[in-house]
């Protein structure tokens, strides 16, 4: 049979996209009864016999023989005179084979039909993609920057496969070029029409977890467990560990001698701060634990309502609170607790929105973003490193002092 270059493409499109014979075979024989059906109205009295190894494809079209004039579907029946310019020797009833030729179809249905199974070829192939990365969600991979697009790095695998890193998954000091290799973790595969979308993050709390499990043996092991993280990708984050072998010290092995076990990852993340702690189930512990490096003087627990009241000293209260409130916003992250520092020996204290008829909320509400809640914590601090901790107006932090100071004053 006629050859075309439809059929000469058979083995381009086995060796290229990888497809088994099987799956190619079944692609094949359902665009090829797309096209009958089109073309004859049905496809049921076809039988396709296909090579693709060696390109070779029939197609027989069975009919049954019946008189002249008497055919009343020409794609079922044939007439006895045009049977007989088959085979002499055929009679009514009887049964005929004809091969029907890919040039009988026309070249507008050759073209089409060539089209119908590229297209085929490439659902296929996307599905088989998006089952792999389906499977990989949570796992660490590493991929080439191919684009550089404002919102989203693309990225593109050893395999050619498409991968996104949008921009609010990229730690804030992350620079990459052409060509550079990209770490992260599979966040979330989706079909969106026929293509998969693969989205890569650099900024889950997986990515920092799947980092210990890459970096530190133990963790990989199963000797030492991450029991949970928690992060402000590029700036700081806290991990909780345990082990079950009284013999490892899970937050040593972790750090390793003077850092250097955990400085591959710090430096992964854009030198992002990494406190590692030892999980407990000691929940005024595991507080206390959580607001390191400060050091609690006390501690009382609302399980209740999920509160806590830590004590500590004045000069510790900062470390607590940490730049910016990062320190005491993980370490409530982190223990699912919401919690409140108090300075020792300080009895008397406000808290910030009792001032709310006289500083507006929104004022009260970015003292509240540093860790300031009380009138207090708000008075010990230096009027410089108010203006720049909140980004507020120096004019507007120094009435809010004076707010302040009247009230105790008084």
């Amino acid at each position: 049979m006629e050859n075309l270059a439809l059929i000469d493409s058979f083995s381009e499109f086995k060796d290229d996209k990888l497809i088994d014979r099987v799956t190619l075979m079944a692609i094949l024989e359902e665009v090829f009864r797309s096209t009958l059906k089109r073309r004859f109205g049905s496809d049921d009295n076809f039988d396709i016999i296909i090579n693709p190894d060696k390109g070779d494809l029939e197609i027989w079209r069975n009919r049954v023989v019946v008189a002249d004039g008497e055919v009343e579907d020409d794609n079922e029946e044939i007439s006895l005179t045009d049977a007989r310019k088959i085979e002499e020797d055929f009679e009514v009833g009887e049964d005929v084979s004809e091969e029907v030729k890919l040039i009988d179809l026309g070249r507008r249905s050759i073209l089409a039909l060539r089209q119908n199974l590229i297209s085929k070829i490439h659902e296929h192939d996307n599905t088989n993609i998006y089952k792999q990365f389906k499977e990989l969600e949570g796992d660490l991979y590493t991929a080439e920057v191919h684009h550089i697009r404002h919102r989203a790095i693309i990225l593109l695998d050893d395999d050619g496969n498409e991968i996104i890193l949008p921009k609010d998954r990229q730690i804030p000091s992350d620079f990459f070029r052409k060509g550079e290799n990209v770490r992260g973790v599979i966040e979330s595969v989706e079909l969106k029409g026929n293509k998969p979308a693969i989205i890569m993050s650099r900024t889950s709390p997986l990515f920092l977890e799947k980092l210990f499990e890459s970096e530190i043996p133990e963790v990989f092991d199963g000797l030492i467990t991450v029991k949970n993280v928690v992060r402000i990708p590029g700036e700081k984050a806290k991990v909780a560990v345990d082990s079950y072998d009284d013999r490892i010290d899970p937050v040593g092995a972790c750090v390793g001698m003077k850092g250097s076990r955990i400085h591959g990852i710090v430096r992964e993340l854009g030198n992002e701060n990494i406190d590692v702690i030892n999980y407990t189930t000691n929940l005024n512990l595991y507080i206390t634990r959580a607001l390191s490096p400060a050091r609690i003087t006390s501690i009382k627990i609302d399980e209740e309502n999920k509160t806590a009241q830590a004590v500590l000293k004045p000069e510790e209260v900062s470390k607590a609170i940490g730049r910016g409130g990062h320190n005491i916003r993980l370490a409530g992250q982190l223990t699912g607790y919401e919690i409140d520092v108090y300075r020792e020996g300080v009895e008397e204290d406000v808290e910030l929105t009792e001032f709310s008829d006289e500083i507006e909320a929104w004022v009260i509400e970015a003292f509240g973003k540093i860790g300031l809640d009380t009138a207090r914590s708000v008075l010990e601090q230096e009027v410089s490193d108010l203006v720049r901790r909140t980004d507020l107006e120096e004019e507007t932090v120094l009435d809010v002092m004076r707010i302040l100071k009247e009230e105790f004053e008084e």
